[in-house]
C-alpha cells in the first residue's frame, strides 16, 4: 500500500529500475523496502524466496468508528486504513502498508483477530529483485499500472490476444476490436449497470423443475403410481389410516391428492412404483379389487395451465411459486468472468505446448469482497490435465485443483493449529511429475483421511469467532471454476461434493460431458447440492476452425 496507490506490472522477473535506496529494514526474510519512479515506495526480495514462506507479520492499528470517522479520515491514513472484523478500522503497521497491488499478487494475507495482525505468505517462488504485492480487490480506487502496460504488451504480441485467437470470433464473422466476442464490450459503461440475459456470454442451464414451464402435456414429467379403486366411499378414512401404519404416507407423495372422484367411482392413488415396484398387499379386512398403475404427474403444478394438464393424469396439489429469477450480473461482473475464461484458454495453450491435454481449470479470486472474505481466497487457483506425463487416467484437470486445494488446505492448517483462520489457498499450477514421483508411494488411506477430516478452521463470522460458516469445510464453497472444456460425469460430481458454487466451461464433450451433454449431474434427483451450470456462448464454424488452430482440440476419445 504505497504512497500514491499504484499497482505493479505481474511477471516473475525483475522490477523496473528504483531511483533511490529505501530506508533499511532488519529482517530474516529477504525483504526490503526500495523506491521505483512511478510508484513509490514497495517491498522486495533481496534473495530468492520459496513458496509458502511466512515473510511478514504485521501489527494492527484500530481505531473506533466513531474515531476514525472524526480524525482519521481527514488525513493521510485514508489512504491506507480498511475495515477491521468487527467494524473498526485498521492500519497495518511494519511492511504490512507497504505492499502494492497486483493483479497476479505473489503473496497472500490472512487476518488473525486473535493476536490483532495481518500474516503475509509468498503463493509462488519469489525471484531475487522481484517485487512482493498483494491483491486488493477489484474496485480499485487508484489507477492501476497494470492498465497502462496492456496497451504496450498487445503491440509487442499482436499474433497473441491473450485469448489464443478467440478474440476475433463472432460466429461466422471476424472481428477487429481487441475484446472480441468473449469481452463483448464489457470493459465500458457503469461496472454496476445489469446486463440483460440475453446479452450475456453465457447461456444458463436450467436445473430443477422450479425453473422449467411444465405449460404442455409433453413438458409434464411423469411416473407411474399404484392405485386402488374404493367401492364405498366411507372406505377412504380406513385406508387412510393403513396408509400411515404401512409407511405409504410419505413425502415424495406430497404433490398428489390422494382421492380422485370421476363421475360415481372413487380412487386412492396408494405409492409410487419406483418405492414400491410390487403390486402393494391390501389390508386383509378390507374387500377390494387388486391394485393397478396409472400414470401420474412426477411434481405439483406451478401455474394453472400446468394444473390442468397434470390434474388431467391424477389431482394435483397446485403450489405456485415465484418465478425463477437468475441472479443479476453486472457488467462489471461479467468482465470478471470473461477475464477469468482468458486466463482458462491461456493456460490449456501452455499445457498442450508442454505435451499436456488442452485442458485446464481456474477459480478466481471472487469477484464481491464479502465472498473473498468469507472464503479467505485472495489469490486465484488453477490446474490442468496431466494425464498425458503422468500415464494415469483419472488425472484430471478439475480432479487435480480438487486435490491441490485440499492438500494445500491441509498443510496450511496443520502447520499453524493456533491461527483461527485458515490460510488461503495460492494459485497453484499443478506440475508435471517427474518419473519419479509417478511411482513414489501414495498416501495411506489412513492418512489421506486425517488430512481431510481435519477441516478448515474456524472462521469469525458475525458476533462469535465461534461461529462455523455452513459448509465453510468444503474445498470450493461460494466459489466459480472456469474450465475450457464441459466436466466429464467423474469430474462433475468431484465438484458436487466440493460444494462449488457454479461452473463455466467453453466447448461442450457430447459424449462425455457431465454437466448438461450425456447428463448433468448437478441436476440428478437425490443430489444434496446443486450448482449453477453455464456454457459460453460459442456458434459458428470459425469457432471449431479456431479451436484445431489454437491446439485446444482434443481427441473425441478423451473426457475432460
Amino acid at each position: 500500500m504505497e504512497d500514491q496507490r499504484y499497482d505493479t506490472s505481474p511477471g516473475a522477473g525483475p522490477s523496473s529500475p528504483r531511483t533511490r535506496a529505501g530506508p533499511p529494514h532488519l529482517n530474516s526474510s529477504g525483504l526490503r523496502i526500495e523506491y521505483a519512479e512511478g510508484k513509490g515506495r514497495g517491498i522486495y526480495a533481496s534473495r530468492e524466496i520459496p513458496a509458502q514462506t511466512l515473510i511478514e507479520v504485521s501489527p494492527v492499528l484500530l481505531f473506533s468508528a466513531n474515531e476514525y470517522e472524526a480524525h482519521g479520515r481527514h488525513t493521510v491514513l485514508d489512504h491506507y486504513t480498511f475495515i477491521w472484523r468487527d467494524g473498526r478500522m485498521a492500519l497495518a503497521l511494519g511492511l504490512g502498508s507497504l505492499f502494492n497491488h497486483s493483479q497476479r499478487p505473489n503473496v497472500s494475507y490472512t487476518i488473525d483477530v486473535a493476536t490483532e495482525s495481518i500474516r503475509y505468505v509468498t503463493t509462488r517462488r519469489v525471484m531475487p529483485d522481484e517485487e512482493l504485492c498483494i491483491f486488493y480487490g477489484h474496485k480499485l480506487w487508484f489507477a492501476p499500472v497494470d492498465a497502462a502496460d496492456s496497451t504496450v504488451l498487445e503491440t509487442q504480441e499482436e499474433m497473441d490476444d491473450g485469448w489464443g485467437g478467440l478474440a476475433s470470433l463472432n460466429g461466422e464473422d471476424e472481428i477487429d476490436t481487441e475484446d472480441g466476442v468473449l469481452l463483448g464490450g464489457f470493459t465500458e459503461g457503469e461496472p454496476d449497470k445489469s446486463v440483460p440475459d440475453n446479452d450475456l456470454p453465457f447461456v444458463r442451464l436450467k436445473l430443477t423443475p422450479e425453473e422449467e414451464e411444465e405449460e404442455d402435456m409433453e413438458a409434464i414429467r411423469k411416473e407411474e403410481a399404484w392405485v386402488v379403486d374404493l367401492p364405498d366411499p366411507r372406505l377412504a378414512a380406513t385406508m387412510l389410516r393403513w396408509l400411515k401404519q404401512t409407511g405409504f404416507d410419505i413425502p415424495s407423495m406430497a404433490h398428489l391428492k390422494r382421492i380422485r372422484k370421476l363421475d360415481d367411482k372413487m380412487s386412492m392413488v396408494l405409492v409410487l412404483a419406483r418405492e414400491h415396484p410390487q403390486v402393494p398387499a391390501l389390508p386383509d379386512h378390507v374387500d377390494l379389487s387388486a391394485p393397478y398403475l396409472v400414470t401420474v404427474p412426477k411434481t405439483a403444478a406451478l401455474t394453472m395451465t400446468s394444473l390442468k394438464l397434470k390434474s388431467s393424469l391424477w389431482p394435483t396439489i397446485y403450489a405456485p411459486r415465484k418465478k425463477f429469477e437468475p441472479e443479476p450480473w453486472s457488467k462489471g461482473r461479467v468482465h470478471w468472468a470473461c477475464e477469468a475464461m482468458g486466463e482458462v484458454v491461456k493456460m490449456a495453450r501452455a499445457a498442450a505446448a508442454k505435451g499436456e491435454l488442452p485442458i485446464a481449470a481456474y477459480v478466481p479470486v471472487p469477484f464481491d469482497e464479502e465472498t473473498r472474505v468469507a472464503t479467505q481466497v485472495f489469490e486465484p487457483l488453477s490446474a490442468r490435465d496431466s494425464r498425458q506425463s503422468a500415464a494415469h487416467p483419472l488425472r484430471h484437470c478439475i480432479i487435480n485443483l480438487v486435490r491441490a486445494v485440499g492438500e494445500q488446505r491441509a498443510s496450511s492448517s496443520s502447520a499453524r493449529p493456533k491461527s483461527p483462520l485458515p490460510q488461503p489457498t495460492p494459485m497453484i499450477d499443478v506440475p508435471s511429475p517427474s518419473p519419479e514421483s509417478a511411482t513414489a508411494t501414495p498416501l495411506a488411506a489412513d492418512q489421506v483421511s486425517a488430512a481431510l477430516s481435519s477441516g478448515r478452521p474456524q472462521t469469525p463470522s458475525g458476533p462469535s469467532c465461534s461461529e462455523v460458516r455452513n459448509g465453510a469445510h468444503y474445498l470450493l464453497t461460494s466459489l466459480t471454476l472456469f474450465t475450457t472444456h464441459e466436466p466429464c460425469v467423474m469430474c462433475s460430481m468431484a465438484l458436487l461434493h466440493s460444494r462449488v458454487k457454479e461452473v463455466f466451461y467453453l466447448f461442450p464433450m457430447g459424449k462425455t460431458g457431465g454437466c448438461g451433454s450425456i447428463t448433468c449431474v448437478p441436476r440428478l434427483e437425490g443430489v444434496n447440492h446443486r450448482y449453477a451450470v453455464n456454457r459460453w456462448k460459442l456458434d459458428g464454424a470459425k469457432v471449431e476452425q479456431w479451436k484445431e488452430k489454437s491446439g485446444l482440440a482434443i481427441d473425441e476419445a478423451y473426457d475432460a
